[in-house]
């Protein structure tokens, strides 16, 4: 197990709270409030693990992943379009974790490979997949996340979350240690359906992002896994 994997299935509230700069039809998420407070905000929430977008679309870059590093001494992954090499080592040199892997963006001979090059630098291959043909053989060494969003427009549909709890039997028997769901997870009630129906963690980043208060968020999403 990583430390990544450990922080996460180990956590009183298995979600990956996520700094997105803008959504994906351009919308600030920030609201006027620094980097350094949304951090705090998910610090002081309790978040295990948190999830920095670095991708132009979504208005991120590498400095950003720089700065969540300096401010919160947990695991990190790196949402990018990572493929190469260089990539993965400059994502360990800022302080990641963990690196997205956009299965839909590798070629089939290719995922194999730079999930293995990912392991070499002590990265945690987080593979992001939208269906069961995009599914890697053999996943135990990484975490599998279920798109519930089309990468192909964006992400700027709707969500279908019955896709993702639709294919968690292929992904559970890839042998990952943690199935993820992410994407279009609006409320703790919703996040807390999916960990109860078989998720081991959420990749929540939109919803955090325009919640008065993550902690509240956390808090319901504990409350409603106790009283189901």
């Amino acid at each position: 197990m990583s430390a990544f994997v450990d922080a996460i299935t180990g956590a009183r509230v298995p979600v990956i709270a996520e700094v997105k700069l803008r959504d994906a039809a351009g919308t600030d998420l920030l609201g006027g409030r620094s980097v350094a407070e949304v951090v705090r905000a998910y610090r002081e929430a309790g978040a295990a693990c948190v999830s920095v977008v670095t991708g132009r679309w979504f208005g991120g870059n590498a400095e950003l992943l720089r700065e969540v590093a300096s401010l919160i001494d947990v695991p990190l992954l790196q949402k990018d379009f990572i493929t190469s090499q260089a990539q993965l080592r400059q994502a360990r040199q800022l302080g990641a974790s963990a690196v997205l892997l956009t299965a839909a963006l590798l070629p089939a001979a290719t995922l194999p490979r730079v999930v293995d090059r990912a392991l070499a630098l002590g990265l945690t291959p987080f593979v992001e997949v939208t269906g069961a043909g995009e599914l890697p053989a053999d996943a135990s060494a990484c975490v599998i996340a279920v798109n519930n969003k089309d990468i192909k427009d964006r992400e700027r549909g709707s969500a279908d979350l019955g896709r993702g709890l639709g294919l968690l039997p292929a992904v559970l028997a890839t042998g990952t240690p943690c199935a993820v769901s992410a994407s279009g997870i609006d409320t703790p009630e919703t996040g807390a359906r999916l960990v109860d129906a078989g998720f081991a963690a959420l990749l929540v980043g939109t919803g955090l992002l325009r919640a008065s208060s993550p902690r509240a968020w956390f808090d319901r999403f504990a409350h409603a896994r106790t009283a189901a």
